[in-house]
């Protein structure tokens, strides 16, 4: 299940993220994972939840971020919730490539539910990605 937090820069997108993650990892029974670009959630993010930094991995695009997000859960069975910050900065600002992407997820991510901070006004992106906005 895909989760979007729309908003534009300041809005609060961030600090939601890291109270949801934060959350998760004291109550999941299962993995939880923060995907960031660069190291500003280290103090933020609790160390129960696996905390990967983007840029470790030279993503460019959403076919790769695509991949990668797969590459994640693939490796573990267990992940049950995937918090991803800066989605644009990570992938590019091409709406109908995120967009996607999401739906491409959504239909491979039954059992693990994925939030993305998602920086832009939600007019900007597809009519559809509507439906995974929180």
């Amino acid at each position: 299940m895909v989760k979007l937090i729309i908003g534009n820069k300041g809005s609060g997108k961030t600090k939601k993220l890291i109270d949801m993650v934060n959350t998760a990892a004291r109550t999941s029974k299962g993995c939880v994972v923060c995907i960031e670009k660069g190291n500003h959630l280290t103090y933020d993010i609790v160390h129960k939840a696996r905390l990967i930094d983007s840029d470790t991995y030279n993503i460019s695009g959403f076919e790769s971020f695509y991949g990668f997000i797969c590459g994640i859960l693939a490796g573990n069975y267990d992940i049950s919730e995937m918090y991803i910050d800066a989605t644009f900065k990570i992938g590019g600002r091409d709406y109908e490539k995120f967009a996607e992407m999401v739906r491409k997820l959504d239909a491979v991510a039954a059992h693990t539910e994925i939030v993305f901070t998602v920086s832009c006004d939600i007019s900007d992106l597809p009519e559809d990605m509507r439906n995974y906005s929180i």
